[in-house]
């Protein structure tokens, strides 16, 4: 029988009897706090690209992505002071075979905010500082997360979940923003922006290939995850979707089409789509789907597939459309509940016990 007390380290702060004081937040402020702001970012994109339909949608996408910037700059108030007042805490983290790659979530969510800048019309050059710092500072947490976890003897299958996907979406989300970006230069700077969106989209997929493999091999032979664990699931969606996503725009870029592939990985993120549903409905019936920060693991990997089906409809898939409209009301719920119970527990302190 599998033992998951290695889990339970990802899910502290369910349950305190009194508000903590900010010293003690800064001190227990979990690095995967980031997911949010890539949930919401997603949301706010998405529901831009059905604005063009439905002009009502305009201002709720314009206020998704002004809530969304406060939304990140609050959470990285304590997650930077954590680094310089409880360096050994963050160190240690950083560290974990299990907690190291919720690191990631940053990495992902400035590239999200790059995307957001030069969605919302608010200047190429600031986009670009973003995504060119995003980019630096994926690749090098690449490095250091699977370079340690490597060179380590500290990790075992039970540590391995869907969160260590995080880093490989990274990657592959880079073109995401970097490629529209490459409109506007020539030259040196052209080249060298093209190979970082070249070299982080295959990178990417190599890295989900491999964990891929190992996270199949789990659920195949392993005991099943425990409800607490179940939203990562739906991660194993997010690199594939935005690898199929970034590939387009990549192909279009160089004078190509990359439809053909893009349509094959949709049809593997929608059957793992179905079968995360299946584990969650499951879960939630066995009463082990218990609301925790991972819940936020449903939002980003439903608003890459809905992101995708709304691309491919564009390009011509069959209802690839009106699936992704169908994609994205879901979305919206899941959104909605999920920020809906991470600021009830952010009032009652409970979610930053440590």
């Amino acid at each position: 029988m599998q033992d998951f007390s290695a889990y339970s380290i990802l899910f502290e702060g369910d349950s305190m009897n009194s508000f903590p004081d900010f010293r003690t937040i800064v001190a227990s402020f979990a690095p995967g706090w980031f997911a949010s702001v890539m949930g919401t970012g997603v949301l706010a994109m998405t529901t831009r690209t059905l604005s063009l339909r439905w002009a009502w949608l305009t201002p709720v996408a314009e206020a998704l992505h002004w809530f969304n910037i406060g939304l990140f700059l609050l959470i990285a108030v304590p997650w930077l002071l954590r680094w310089f007042q409880h360096t050994d805490k963050a160190l240690a983290t950083l560290r974990h075979p299990m907690q190291s790659p919720f690191y990631a979530t940053l990495t992902v969510a400035l590239l999200v905010m790059a995307a957001q800048t030069l969605n919302f019309g608010l200047g190429e050059e600031l986009a670009r500082a973003i995504w060119w710092c995003a980019s630096v500072m994926t690749f090098a947490l690449n490095f250091i997360i699977l370079f340690r976890l490597f060179t380590g003897d500290d990790a075992a299958m039970e540590h391995i979940t869907a969160a260590h996907f995080i880093p490989a979406v990274g990657l592959v989300v880079i073109p995401v923003a970097g490629i529209p970006l490459l409109n506007s230069v020539e030259g040196l700077a052209h080249d060298l922006a093209l190979l970082v969106n070249i070299a982080g989209l295959g990178a990417g997929f190599l890295l989900y290939l491999g964990l891929f493999c190992l996270l199949f091999q789990k659920h195949l032979l392993h005991a099943p995850f425990p409800g607490k664990l179940i939203p990562t699931v739906w991660i194993q969606m997010a690199p594939l979707c935005w690898t199929a996503f970034s590939l387009m725009q990549t192909a279009d870029a160089l004078g190509g089409s990359a439809t053909l592939a893009a349509m094959l990985m949709w049809g593997a993120s929608l059957w793992w789509f179905l079968m995360a549903v299946l584990l969650t409905f499951t879960a939630w019936r066995r009463g082990t789907l218990v609301f925790s920060l991972v819940w936020w693991s449903f939002i980003f990997p439903l608003g890459a597939l809905t992101t995708l089906s709304l691309k491919l409809g564009s390009a011509g898939l069959p209802l690839g459309g009106e699936l992704g409209v169908l994609l994205w009301m879901l979305l919206v719920t899941a959104w909605a509940v999920t920020m809906a119970r991470t600021l009830r527990r952010v009032l009652n302190g409970s979610i930053f016990t440590a």
